[in-house]
């Protein structure tokens, strides 16, 4: 009853926003028949961003006291499900088998028991059975004659329901069955893209599934009714369904079929931390929002929308065994208070990006990857990040040290192709206006040189951020984002007075700054906005200036903080915000300038 609530909650809190706040545009989403968008999100997969890879055979348990029971058919153009078939509540466990020969036990390379080809045991599946004649206009008239026969099931045959009897290895074992029924119906198999849904640990098949190269079978757990169906696959549990296919007539790929408040559910516990401030959680939970919702269709080549890892957003649904792993009170209420809102620039989804720490400041995207951030992308500039700090004791990655001889450091460039059969002269690193280093120039003895840019700064040098200096050597510049005296003042390291300044409000009003600002801090303290007067954090931080600097030696010590891409908002910034008492919406506009948030 309490998620039946909660659902309505989200559902009526959607619909209040819609009618008040300015909506972005819809973009490729649709929605099914209760309204729902709903997200494919890839659990298993021959893609490199899905750690678990096709499977022979991909199991489903039911979560106790989260429903009971498994209902079969397919998902149609609108992602609503269409059931074909069902078992009884008594089904906890099944496991869904390529249709090949496959036997049930023990895999030492898997380290469970499962179905495969390379098991050998009494338990097999095979992949020829006998056909009774005729088809069913039902699934109950179907499941009626299937009842008839030892070994009968009903199976979905190029969109016709049919009965068919066993499932043997071999047509020599099929044609002995076959004559042991008098003879009765076709020894036949399927194409190479079928499917059986099994009893897990046995070889009884519960439904079969055939329709050629286009096959996608559903599995919605529960025939209960119960409204908060979780079910176990791979060690985590999961809201929604799950679709079935090979891909290629091979292996099966496993999508998790899942509304989209349900996804980002199963996302900003393990993007942030579980326990952390609501209004944090609440900044991520619209980002993780946005972040989907702008990237459906990322892998649909592998026939899913998005990934389970730091390549799209880290996903693992509503946990594991461990118990304080997975979705807590507060992180579902930051789902709940902030259902349907999303960050918008311009009325159209924004880019959102996001990472562990910068260290003291964002980078412009346009410096790491290319990105328009004079016309199309504004918002992801880069800003100076004074409230990170307050977290630095927590946070591991600030600061972090990383050494290497100069020998060594010339091996690993190399590894990553750059320089060949020299040894390191210098290296020139270029500073950004922010204090990131956006380029390194690596010249070699040989008097060639290796420019690496911003984006594969972190890999080949094998360091956590690109916010660092090498050898305690850094730019004769600064970036102070306090003022340093008169009328100045700076904001995000930007110098000047008041005049051409501008106030972006929580909910993204724009307006000029007027003659008397006033600051108030995250603990609700009030001052004039002067030039001696620091801009809105009570703080100071001292930051890297812009230039060149060149370093040599016999060794090189790389000394940096923060952990990620630089771009977009810092995790642990959002974090010590939250706690000086910004709402998620005033984070949101500190960390992507000028972006809205609204209702989808």
């Amino acid at each position: 009853m309490e998620y039946i609530m909660r659902k309505r909650f989200m559902q009526l809190a959607a619909a209040l926003l819609a009618v008040c706040l300015t909506a972005p545009s819809a973009g490729a989403v649709t929605t099914n028949r209760d309204g729902e968008a709903i997200i494919r999100v890839g659990l298993a997969s021959s893609s490199t961003h899905v750690p678990t890879g096709e499977l022979e055979a991909a199991h489903l348990e039911n979560s106790d006291g989260y429903g009971a029971g498994y209902r079969f058919g397919y998902y149609d153009e609108n992602r609503n499900f269409v059931e074909l078939a069902r078992t009884d509540s008594s089904t906890t466990k099944v496991a869904v088998l390529k249709t090949e020969n496959l036997y049930y036990g023990y895999s030492s390379a898997l380290g469970k028991n499962t179905y495969s080809a390379s098991v050998s045991s009494g338990i097999l599946v095979g992949c020829v059975h006998i056909q009774l004649p005729g088809s069913y206009g039902s699934y109950q008239e179907a499941a009626a004659a299937a009842a008839g026969y030892e070994g009968g099931f009903v199976a979905w045959i190029n969109g016709q329901y049919q009965v068919r009897v066993g499932a043997y290895g071999t047509g020599a074992d099929a044609r002995a069955a076959q004559s042991a029924l008098g003879g009765i119906g076709t020894v036949v198999g399927t194409s190479a893209y079928g499917m059986s849904v099994v009893a897990t640990g046995t070889n009884r098949v519960l439904f079969q599934y055939d329709m050629g190269e286009n096959s996608r079978l559903g599995i919605q757990p529960d025939v209960t009714g119960a409204q908060e169906a979780q079910t176990w696959f791979s060690g985590f549990k999961y809201r929604g369904g799950f679709q079935y296919h090979r891909r290629t007539g091979g292996n099966l790929t496993v999508v998790n079929m899942v509304e989209l408040e349900d996804y980002v559910n199963g996302v900003i516990c393990y993007e942030m931390g579980r326990e952390w401030p609501l209004e944090a959680l609440k900044t991520q939970a619209v980002c993780a929002r946005t972040y989907v919702l702008k990237n459906l269709n990322k892998h649909s080549s592998y026939g899913f929308d998005i990934c389970t890892t730091s390549s799209c957003q880290v996903y693992h649904g509503m946990g594991s065994l461990k118990a304080d792993y997975g979705p807590s009170q507060v992180s579902m209420k930051a789902v709940e208070q902030t259902a349907g809102l999303v960050a918008a620039y311009q009325g159209n989804l924004a880019e959102m990006f996001y990472s562990s720490s910068f260290g003291g400041a964002s980078e412009d995207a346009h410096n790491i990857w290319g990105t328009d951030t004079t016309n199309t992308h504004p918002y992801l500039c880069g800003v100076v990040d004074p409230y990170e700090a307050d977290l630095d004791e927590y946070n591991s990655f600030s600061p972090w040290t990383v050494s290497y001889t100069s020998a060594q450091l010339a091996q690993r460039l190399q590894s990553y192709g750059r320089g060949e059969g020299s040894s390191i002269d210098r290296l020139e690193l270029t500073y950004s206006s922010l204090g990131n280093v956006i380029k390194v120039v690596v010249w070699w003895n040989n008097g060639k040189s290796s420019t690496i840019k911003a984006s594969d700064i972190r890999s080949c040098f094998g360091l956590n951020a690109i916010r660092f200096t090498v050898n305690g050597a850094g730019t004769s510049g600064s970036a102070p984002t306090t003022p340093s005296g008169g009328s100045d003042i700076y904001i995000n390291g930007a110098e000047g007075g008041l005049d051409g300044k501008y106030t972006i409000s929580g909910t993204g009003a724009v307006s000029t700054v007027g003659e008397k600002p006033y600051v108030i801090t995250g603990t609700g303290s009030v001052s004039a906005l002067e030039g001696k007067e620091n801009t809105g954090n009570g703080g100071s931080t001292s930051q890297p200036g812009q230039g060149v600097v060149t370093v040599s030696g016999g060794s090189y010590t790389f000394n940096g903080s923060g952990w990620g891409h630089q771009v977009g908002m810092s995790q642990y910034g959002a974090n010590a915000m939250a706690r000086r008492g910004f709402t998620f919406d005033q984070i949101v506009a500190f960390y992507f300038p000028g972006v809205q948030v609204a209702h989808y």
